[in-house]
Formats: structure tokens, C-alpha cells, sequence
């Protein structure tokens, strides 16, 4: 070993003994004839002292030293000065005294420096991934990382799940994000597709008698990005044979209250509690809503139905709905000029304008206040249940639109206004969501998850009579805002499958030429089953305290699925394409 110590390691209780430790060049000192350098790696950092009087080879190697080059030194390890101790680090109490100092690797000038505080854009860091990996936040969170994955897989082993894995090269089924195809060299003019999720093979598994499934899976979606998503993504995948909704969501409270307790030192309340997705669409405007603080949505229905602005009058009576939210204490933070920001931004969300009202000792104050008597001002300062500061913000549109709008305005007034502590979690679950909606464009029912979500059983006879206010044996994992879960009981019923394939216009033949190796394993006895699956990087994002998921994989992709640093994608030998009988025909 080049070492007998991490730089981390080492205490007062080590002083007057030898050590050798190796890492990375973090800072250089030199003060008159002494040369200090923090010597870093993942565990910590150390002071190395050089006496440069005691050895002139010595002298002449440790002042040729620069950032980021790799070093062995060895030495005595020596109690600072009371004076001298630096409370920052753990090591902070000792330094090594060397006495042998090996260079192991010298280091081109680094773009940036990974213990700087000026940091360059993603872009370059992104490019430059090694020098930004040895970044404490970014070791960190992959630490925190390893941590989650085994504590998830020790959960489950104790739960009695069984790890196994499932194909990557499998068949494409196209429903919902594109796939990622992978051309076959033996099978001329065929393709396999990366898997979207182990969905069919975990149901498949069920139907094999394995009944208890996990997964630490990869998985690929051909997607517009954001922040929070990858085009290849881990995620925990879970199934579970002879249960009901309440079993499974039992199951991941469990996980949820153990991942927090031993990884943030939270005891969050289980289990965790559940919504329908109708409440929350109305409360919060959002199927997946922020509970670290209130803000909930009011209907302002009644009063804006005979009130003389002709903006609310005019939405109720055309079926529209008008609803608001109330930003405390906020009456003089925000105003006119930022006011219209905000109402450019709900615009973003399909809104046609943002009314505001402040409130005061005297009722509401706003360019639209005079159109509300004052026993109407008074009913709307009620429904807020309004204190003189407040503010209040409204959207007159579709039921879908004020959702949209006053959701996104209450996510963004919670971070202004700074109404909850980052750190803190809020976890809950939506359940009951529609089984199906209506596209207008293509004129059919879609499946709001996937086509083999169980309809809730006191919903089943609506499929043939009000296919949309069926409900489905769904649920999603809400956490912060984020979804961080998604599952569902399956249809294990051929009657009640083919009758959702129906409304979804997928025919006999076609079930089969898609489904059919599921569909087949499902007539072979299939017992009552369901499952979930958890984004991995979106939960150790959020135990990170982060809203950037690429700081918590290791070499990720940016928006536009590139990797900077190796330049995938990209452009492949002209022979490669002969062998797989793929000819380019490119847009000009």
C-alpha cells in the first residue's frame, strides 16, 4: 500500500507515530524556508509540513509542487500549536512532519479548482468531470449515494425481495416517451430498444411465481430534459404478487421513514398521509404539491359570479372557474413592476392575467378593487382568512389553466417568500388518479400511466358506461414537490384488460403483436400483483438538499443528451453502418 493512513484519518491520538499518506496537492504555503501543503483526498484533508533545512532533495522537490498533483509523503505525525489548530478540519489538531516525499503525478494546470469557490459554468465543468468530481460536494453526494443504494437493498433483503435483474436489449412497445433503439447486426433490419422500465419482465416475474421483486434498474427514455431527468436514469423498481394498494404503499413507508431517519436524521410521521388526486388538483392545483407550507388554492366562485368585473363574471358564466391564493405578509415585498413579472410568468402556464389584491385596515387595494362592494370585499378577505400585508393573487380561466398557473405562482412565492426550511421533507402519497383522459387531437382515450393499471373496483362498471371518471389503482410518491414514486396495482383480469385495450383502441391483433409475451404469461395463472418504481438520482438529489440531479451522477448528460467529456453522441465509422445495413439519410 502507498499509504498507511487516509487523509482524513489521522487524530492526536496518532502523534509520534509514522504515517505515509498519498492524495492530491490542495494548497501550497511556503513561509520562509517552511513549505505547508493540504494534502486531499475523498476521506479529508491533512497538513504536510516540509522543513526545507533537513534534506535539500527534499527542498527542491516540495517547492517544484503545484495544485492538483498526486503525492506520496511519509513522516511523523506531530501535535500542532495550540495556536495553530484549524477547528475545520477533523485532522485539524496534527500535521505530518515528512521526512520522504514521492511524486506519483504531476498535474497540467487544472481549469478550475475543485475546493475554489469560484466555479466556472456547467458546461465546463462538465467537460472537465475528473477535476470536478474531486469537488467535496460532488464526493459527497456520490458517497451518499452508495449509502442509499445499499441501505434500499438491505431494506428489501430484510423484507424478503429477491435482487434480480432484467434485460437491457429488449422489444420496443411504444407507449408514452420514445425508445431508444439499438440496431441488430444478425437479425437484418431489426431493432432492439433499451428499456424505458423493467415493467413487463417485473409482471412477468410475478406470474413466475418470484413474489417479491426488486431492482437497482437502468433505464432510457428518448425525452425532452430538465433538471431533474436524464435520458438514462436508475431507478428502484419493485413488484409484489398477492397484494393490494395499502400493502405496497405499507411496504415504501417503511423505506421512506428508514432512509430518512438514517441518512438526513429525520423522523418523518408514518405512515405517510394520502391524498386523492381530485383533493390536491383542487387545493394545491398540482398532482404533486409542496407541503412544507400551506398556500392553499380558494374558489372564488360565488363571489365572482355576480361581481361587476367583467373578467370573473364572464369565466363563471362560460363554465370557468376563479381561483386565487394568498401570499402572507407580502402586500410590500412585491410591486407593480414585479407584480407584472409575475403575471408574465403564469402567462408561461396558459393563464390570459394575473389579478392582485392587497389587503389593508380598510379592505382590498387594487386597480380592480372598485368593482367589489364592500360586502363582497369582505366576503373574499374571509375566504383568504386575510390579514391586513397580505396579497392576494387570482386567475380567472379553465379549471386545467388556474391549476397550471397558480400552482407554478405558488411554488415560486414559497421559495420568495422563503415559507419553509430547504432542509426540511415533506412526503406524502396521491392516489385515485384517472384511469385515462381524453386527447381531443387524436380523438381517443389515452392511459394517464400505462395500460395496465388495475381500475379501482368500484369503478369497473364505468368502463363501458363514463370511461373518464374512472379511477385507477394508482399512486405516486410525493416528496417536495417531486414525484418520487410511481406504481400501481396491474390488471391481472383478461376481460377487464381487453376492456381498457378497447377504449384505448388497441385491437386483438395489435395487444398481441405489442403485448403478447405479457399477455401470454398472464393466461398461464396470474396472480393479483402491483409494484412501484423510485428514481434513484431524484431521492439522492433531494437528501443532498440539491435541484440539479446531474450533481448526483457521476457522469451525467446535459439538456441536450451529450456527454461533454467523452462526446457521446457521436458520429460512427462508415463500416460499422454497412455491417448493420444502415444507410444515413440525413436532413440538409
Amino acid at each position: 500500500m502507498l499509504r498507511t493512513h487516509t487523509c482524513g484519518e489521522l487524530r492526536k491520538t496518532h502523534v509520534g507515530q509514522q504515517a505515509t499518506l498519498s492524495g492530491w496537492v490542495d494548497k501550497y504555503r511556503d513561509h520562509a524556508g517552511i513549505v505547508f501543503i493540504d494534502l486531499r483526498d475523498r476521506y479529508g484533508k491533512t497538513q504536510a509540513k516540509f522543513n526545507l533545512e533537513d534534506n535539500s532533495e527534499i527542498q527542491r522537490e516540495a517547492r517544484g509542487l503545484r495544485h492538483e498533483d498526486v503525492i506520496s509523503v511519509t513522516g511523523e505525525v506531530v501535535a500542532r500549536p495550540a495556536d495553530m489548530v484549524n477547528p475545520k478540519l477533523e485532522t485539524g489538531e496534527i500535521e505530518l512532519r515528512v521526512t520522504q516525499l514521492t511524486i506519483q503525478g504531476k498535474s497540467a494546470t487544472p481549469p478550475f479548482l475543485p475546493g475554489g469557490s469560484d466555479l466556472p459554468n456547467e458546461e465546463i465543468r462538465l467537460k472537465n468531470r475528473v477535476v470536478d468530481l474531486r469537488r467535496p460536494e460532488l464526493q459527497q453526494a456520490l458517497i451518499l449515494r452508495h449509502k442509499f443504494t445499499k441501505l434500499v437493498r438491505d431494506y428489501f433483503d430484510r423484507q424478503g425481495f429477491l435482487d434480480i435483474e432484467t434485460p437491457i436489449l429488449g422489444r420496443s412497445t411504444p407507449e408514452g416517451a420514445r425508445d431508444y433503439l439499438v440496431p441488430s447486426r444478425v437479425h437484418e433490419g431489426c431493432f432492439y430498444a433499451l428499456p424505458q422500465s423493467p415493467q413487463i419482465f417485473k409482471q412477468l416475474l410475478m406470474c413466475a411465481g418470484y413474489d417479491r421483486y426488486m431492482q437497482i434498474a437502468r433505464c432510457f427514455r428518448d425525452e425532452d430534459l430538465r433538471a431533474d431527468r436524464q435520458p438514462e436514469f436508475t431507478q428502484i423498481d419493485v413488484e409484489m404478487a398477492f397484494v393490494q394498494q395499502d400493502d405496497v404503499l405499507e411496504v415504501i413507508d417503511g423505506l421512506i421513514g428508514e432512509t430518512l431517519r438514517n441518512l438526513v436524521g429525520i423522523e418523518h410521521p408514518l405512515p405517510l398521509p394520502r391524498y386523492s388526486y381530485a383533493e390536491v388538483m383542487e387545493r394545491f392545483g398540482s398532482d404533486k404539491p409542496d407541503m412544507r407550507f400551506g398556500m392553499e388554492l380558494v374558489d372564488l366562485g360565488e363571489i365572482a359570479a355576480h361581481c361587476d368585473f367583467g373578467v370573473f363574471s364572464s369565466t363563471i358564466q362560460s363554465g370557468g372557474r376563479v381561483r386565487g391564493l394568498l401570499a402572507p405578509a407580502a402586500a410590500d415585498k412585491y410591486t407593480r413592476k414585479m407584480i407584472d413579472e409575475l403575471t408574465e410568468f403564469v402567462k408561461d402556464y396558459g393563464a390570459k392575467g394575473l389579478a392582485f389584491l392587497r389587503v389593508n385596515e380598510n379592505g382590498l387595494d387594487s386597480p380592480i378593487a372598485k368593482f367589489f362592494s364592500p360586502e363582497d370585499q369582505a366576503a373574499i378577505i374571509a375566504k383568504f382568512q386575510a390579514k391586513p400585508g397580505d396579497l392576494i393573487f387570482c386567475v380567472a380561466d379553465s379549471f386545467a389553466v388556474s391549476c397550471a398557473a397558480l400552482s407554478a405562482l405558488r411554488n415560486r412565492l414559497g421559495r420568495e417568500l422563503k415559507l419553509y426550511d430547504p432542509r426540511s421533507f415533506s412526503c406524502l402519497w396521491v392516489v385515485d388518479f384517472p384511469l385515462l383522459h381524453f386527447d381531443a387531437e387524436d380523438n381517443r382515450w389515452v392511459a394517464e400511466h400505462h395500460p395496465f393499471c388495475y381500475p379501482h373496483p368500484d369503478d369497473v362498471p364505468k368502463l363501458d358506461t363514463d370511461p373518464g371518471a374512472v379511477r385507477a389503482q394508482s399512486y405516486d410518491l410525493v416528496v417536495n414537490g417531486y414525484e418520487a414514486a410511481s406504481g400501481s396495482i396491474r390488471i391481472h383480469d383478461s376481460a377487464i384488460q381487453q376492456k381498457v385495450f378497447d377504449l384505448l383502441q388497441i385491437s386483438p391483433e395489435e395487444a398481441e403483436y405489442r403485448f403478447g409475451f405479457l399477455l401470454q404469461g398472464l393466461r398461464y395463472g396470474a396472480p393479483p400483483h402491483g409494484g412501484i418504481a423510485l428514481g434513484l438520482d431524484r431521492w439522492v438529489m433531494l437528501l443532498c438538499g440539491y435541484d440539479n440531479i446531474r450533481d448526483v451522477i457521476a457522469f451525467p448528460k446535459t439538456q441536450k443528451a451529450s456527454d461533454l467529456l467523452s462526446g457521446a453522441p457521436s458520429e460512427v465509422d462508415f463500416k460499422q453502418l454497412r455491417e448493420l445495413h444502415i444507410k444515413l439519410n440525413l436532413p440538409e
